[in-house]
């Protein structure tokens, strides 16, 4: 542990058993920061389910802007 503290003080601190704290620190360790998914990181099986899920995202609100603005063009034909 960093600044010399053992595990059990800082799982304790953290309300956490000290064996999930352990995990954690391996799952770290193995796999560096991509590890922790939900940080920003994608685990490489997801990166497709989630670059589809974002254009899906992004195309439904394409097309809220659209059917709005369609709208106010047809509340004023000039």
């Amino acid at each position: 542990m960093t600044e010399g503290r053992v595990k059990a003080e800082v799982a304790r601190e953290l309300g956490l058993a000290e064996q999930t704290l352990h995990n954690w620190i391996k799952k770290y360790e193995e796999s560096d920061e991509k590890g922790f998914v939900g940080s920003g990181n994608v685990k490489p099986e997801n990166e497709e389910s989630h670059r589809l899920n974002k254009r899906i995202r992004d195309l439904e609100e394409e097309k809220a802007i659209l059917k709005k603005a369609m709208g106010i063009f047809a509340r004023n034909p000039k």
